[in-house]
């Protein structure tokens, strides 16, 4: 085994059975970089990032995600078509065959941590087969320091074989590609897909059965940051509702883009950078992401023009992505710790174009909807999906989510009241007609509304109730037209609307029913159909 760069005493991946590697540790983000080029594995863009093709897979692909059901999680993991059980035994024979495939290869391992509150920190051992897939570790989680690298000690191991395809008749996966998670182990093996969004959502995963069985702490899938007067906000939300967008707010500090805990103490970041969306992608509408592509950053599946990325060209993927180091984002909050968040804003891009683009939620209403989840899945994200799709997805973050929803929605109502929290639900769909017929709502106005609410000023303000949808909408927010406040007058066909937003208000009905034991007050807080 030859080792290079710089690794701590407690440095070693012999335990893993890889054998006669050549190990590069905790190289530099320049230095990654660099090595990725020379091997033709990426390109140096016009603005320093380097740019990479991730293949076949431009996405997460969740069918091809497995947790191991033994005796730790039998009984407390929500298994089904998001959690799929994986035996014991064909894991054991997996791992044995990719530390076959690893061993006498070139490896970049990085040693970083998860959770910024100390008090919940989890250290991580990555091992890469590709320099690029090591910068994205280095971007996207959180790095020790050179002290701290001396004496480290991973608690969980992750192993990204991106050339290691699996043979489904004799591993136990569906097809050649497999994400795999072992709480018993503390491991997780991804193999056969360059995405590196799996890498981050394996831990994401992990984090969010550990936190809130083991530390009664709530994990979410929401941005946050943190405005001049110490007030946080979090922002939830699946891809491609805005949460990157809109948490990075010039008036205000990040905290995070995508994962973050809440204990009885803070709300803090689960990572150490972010993962945003590059689909046209434009200098004046998100100026913090425009100009984080920088050295050290890595696009995703985005087309270069004489070297210049081209966010308009989606020919690869709607799924382009750039990762970077939170600190690329001016007046980052570092170490990423906020306090309790006094608003909290749940996102959806409604591609029915019916719901309100802003409304207040009461606490039964806000226990509704978070359990909901309700938005559409958005191109790309997902292999297979061309355009956007109605779905429920508990928690804003069913695929990621090992634990029943209740699990988190208790969590999170006992919260809303402790702290007096209040919660808005926004729209940053579509607007006078479904997708193919309205637009998307101006990314503008979506941040005028947020403003609003962070600010108060939509406390200030009167509010009209909607029968159907049975929330309560402002009549007035500055810098929104106010015709685009009702969805009903920026529609054309009055009628069509109305039978639109009748069959939405079905779908939140008919999707709740799977929830057993809720309270009448939560159950009463949702759409009623007319």
């Amino acid at each position: 085994m030859t080792h290079k760069g710089r690794r701590g005493g407690n440095a070693s991946i012999e335990n893993l059975g890889i054998t006669d590697a050549t190990i590069f540790w905790n190289l530099t983000s320049d230095e990654l970089g660099k090595i990725s080029i020379e091997k033709n594995l990426a390109v140096e863009t016009s603005t320093g990032a380097i740019t990479i093709d991730t293949g076949e897979f431009t996405g997460r692909s969740p069918k091809d995600r497995f947790i191991v059901k033994d005796d730790i999680t039998k009984d407390l993991v929500w298994w089904g078509d998001i959690n799929i059980p994986f035996d014991p035994e064909k894991f054991d024979q997996l791992f044995d065959k990719m530390t076959k495939y690893l061993s006498g290869k070139e490896l970049f391992v990085r040693d970083a941590y998860a959770c910024a509150d100390p008090d919940y920190r989890m250290n991580i051992r990555v091992v890469n087969e590709l320099p690029w897939g090591n910068l994205f570790v280095h971007n996207m989680f959180l790095r020790p320091t050179e002290e701290e690298l001396e004496n480290f000690k991973p608690e969980w191991t992750v192993i990204n074989a991106t050339g290691f395809f699996a043979d489904p008749a004799v591993d136990g996966t569906r097809q050649h590609n497999f994400a795999i998670l072992n709480f018993t182990k503390k491991m997780a093996i991804i193999g056969g897909t360059g995405y590196t969004g799996e890498t981050k959502k394996g831990v994401f995963s992990a984090l969010n059965f550990i936190l809130p069985t083991q530390k009664k702490v709530l994990s979410m899938h929401c941005s946050a940051n943190i405005g001049e007067g110490g007030d946080t906000a979090l922002f939830f939300g699946l891809s491609g509702t805005g949460k990157t967008t809109l948490s990075a707010d010039p008036n205000r500090k990040l905290i995070g883009d995508d994962e973050h805990g809440w204990s009885d103490k803070t709300v803090f970041n689960f990572e150490g950078g972010c993962y945003a969306k590059c689909i046209n992608l434009s200098q004046e509408a998100e100026p913090e992401i425009w100009n984080a592509i920088r050295p050290g950053a890595v696009l995703e599946n985005v087309v270069l023009n004489d070297g210049h990325p081209d966010y308009d060209d989606n020919s690869l993927t709607e799924n382009t992505r750039v990762a970077y180091p939170l600190d690329y984002i001016p007046g980052a909050v570092i170490p990423s710790v906020g306090g309790h968040p006094k608003v909290i804003v749940f996102l959806t891009a409604d591609a029915m174009g019916v719901l309100p683009p802003v409304s207040r939620l009461t606490k039964e209403g806000a226990m509704y909807h978070f359990m909901s989840g309700y938005t559409s899945k958005l191109a790309g994200t997902e292999r297979g999906i061309k355009e956007p799709k109605s779905v429920f997805s508990e928690c804003f973050g069913t695929p990621f989510m090992p634990r029943p929803a209740s699990v988190y929605a208790k969590l999170l109502g006992e919260k809303i009241n402790q702290h007096n929290t209040t919660v808005y639900l926004i729209n940053t769909g579509w607007s006078g007609g479904p997708y193919g017929i309205g637009t998307r709502i101006k990314i503008k106005y979506s941040r005028a509304m947020v403003t609003a609410a962070l600010t108060g000023e939509l406390d200030k303000v009167e509010y009209r109730h909607d029968e159907l949808f049975n929330l309560d909408i402002p009549t007035k927010v500055d810098d929104v037209p106010p015709e685009i406040l009702d969805p009903k007058n920026t529609w054309s066909d009055k009628d069509l609307y109305e039978k639109s937003a009748k069959n939405l208000a079905k779908m939140f009905v008919d999707n709740f029913e799977k929830f057993k034991g809720v309270s009448s007050e939560i159950k009463n807080a949702g759409p009623k159909l007319l």
